[in-house]
């Protein structure tokens, strides 16, 4: 098992109290998951990438050939930047500072997307912008999860984490119904919008752009905690020298590796289900863009029933038990999906796939707090992040290969499964001792 220090083993039967400030600093933590909401599901999962794959690529098969090799390419990028800037921001004491920077060019990288027309001819810068944004909000995810520990009171990392993630999936859906009645879905768009040169759905990535600002802005604005700073040339310097030996002492903790390397495999699923989930249902089945908004939607509501439920449970169950079960019952709804026939069926059981979609999200995330250093947690989320990310492009690259080969959706959408069952399978040597296992940190 991971070997802590004695002093940072403790089991935990009741939380300490928040301070007024504690508590605010927890609300601006949580309000980022809903602020990252809308990223997730307009831009890279149901709106634009639809739009890509129907409107801006010569047709749906060059379209997902090249949208795989796009987020291939970003998985190679974060798997080579995500550790070192999560060393730099442990070395020069400067989290904050770096999520939001990061933020704030995911922000930019969404905006741009509006400038993207329905023509073969934008599908390059498209595909940079979008490849951008992916490669940005995995640094930022990477040391904003790195936060938890110090954000949730002891003994209640899983609840937090699926709190917030909970609220992620809440900014999705509400994101997507200001995208579906408000942008799409009028006969007559607003704001004098045009719809031959497809401006309502390409405004729908504004919308993403604004609500990542304005809902993040609690946490980007508060204030970092006194501690000491190093110059951004010195943190760096020390930083990147410290990175081997991170690496080195992870690899020493035979539970952590064994954690990192399943999560590296399911993760890999997850993100090409993501990727290419609503592409396979507008390719496969037909859907129309506003069908593909509705689809969201429903996964987004039970997505975030998933979390919030599970959040309830997890802290008594442990996390490596909510990833199990989570993704087990993705495999089995996920081969059923690729089964069926009829868009009623399709309907029918891919919405349940959302309420285990968050749960094995939320508790990878809080079992990795669990085991991450106090003093080094942005350096171990740099890992975690490339353990979602140093073999993100197998995924999305061997899901575009076989379909590429085949000529088939439903060909390619089957390396999710194999994914996801390769990874469950590593997960069950992993052994944590207890629950409530986790370092002590200040609230």
């Amino acid at each position: 098992m991971l070997r802590l220090p004695l002093e940072l083993t403790l089991h935990v039967s009741a939380p300490l109290p928040l301070s007024p400030a504690g508590r605010a600093r927890l609300v601006a933590w949580c309000l980022y998951d809903w602020a990252y909401g809308p990223f997730s599901t307009i831009v890279t999962t149901f709106v634009f990438a639809t739009y890509f794959v129907q409107a801006v690529a010569p047709d749906p098969i060059r379209g997902t050939a090249a949208w795989g090799a796009a987020q291939a390419t970003a998985g190679v990028i974060i798997a080579l930047v995500a550790a070192p800037l999560g060393a730099i921001a442990d070395h020069g004491g400067r989290r904050q500072s770096m999520l939001r920077i990061a933020t704030l060019i995911l922000a930019g990288c969404i905006g741009g997307l509006w400038f993207i027309r329905p023509h073969p001819g934008s599908m390059l810068p498209a595909l940079l912008l979008v490849g951008s944004a992916t490669v940005a909000s995995e640094v930022a995810l990477a040391l904003y999860n790195a936060m938890l520990p110090e954000i949730a009171p002891l003994g209640r990392i899983g609840r937090v984490s699926g709190i917030a993630w909970g609220l992620g999936y809440l900014g999705g859906i509400s994101g997507l119904l200001i995208s579906l009645f408000v942008l799409v879905q009028p006969a007559t768009p607003p704001f004098g919008l045009d719809r031959a040169s497809a401006e309502p759905v390409r405004a729908t990535t504004l919308v993403a752009a604004a609500w990542l600002l304005v809902f993040a802005a609690p946490l980007l604005l508060m204030r970092e905690r006194a501690i000491h700073r190093l110059p951004w040339a010195q943190a760096a310097r020390r930083g990147l020298a410290g990175l081997a030996a991170l690496v080195h002492a992870a690899a020493r903790e035979p539970v952590l590796v064994r954690f990192l390397v399943a999560r590296m495999v399911y993760g890999d699923g997850l993100i090409t289900l993501f990727a290419f989930g609503a592409i396979f249902a507008a390719g496969t089945f037909g859907m129309t863009p506003q069908q593909v908004l509705l689809l969201g939607i429903g996964l987004n509501v039970t997505g975030g029933i998933g979390a919030l439920g599970f959040a309830m449970l997890e802290d008594r169950l442990g996390p490596r038990s909510v990833i199990l079960t989570s993704l087990a019952c993705l495999i089995g709804l996920g081969a059923a999906v690729l089964i069926v026939r009829s868009p009623t069926l399709f309907w029918i059981v891919a919405v349940p796939l959302g309420l285990f979609v968050g749960p094995a999200q939320s508790a990878s995330r809080s079992l990795m707090a669990q085991l991450a250093p106090a003093d080094r947690r942005a350096s171990f989320f740099g890992l975690y992040a490339l353990s979602g990310r140093i073999t993100g492009f197998v995924g999305p690259a061997s899901l575009a290969a076989v379909t590429a080969a085949t000529g088939s959706q439903r060909a390619g959408m089957c390396v999710v499964l194999v994914l996801l069952g390769a990874g469950a399978w590593l997960l069950t040597g992993v052994q944590i001792a207890s629950p409530a296992l986790r370092t002590r940190t200040s609230t």
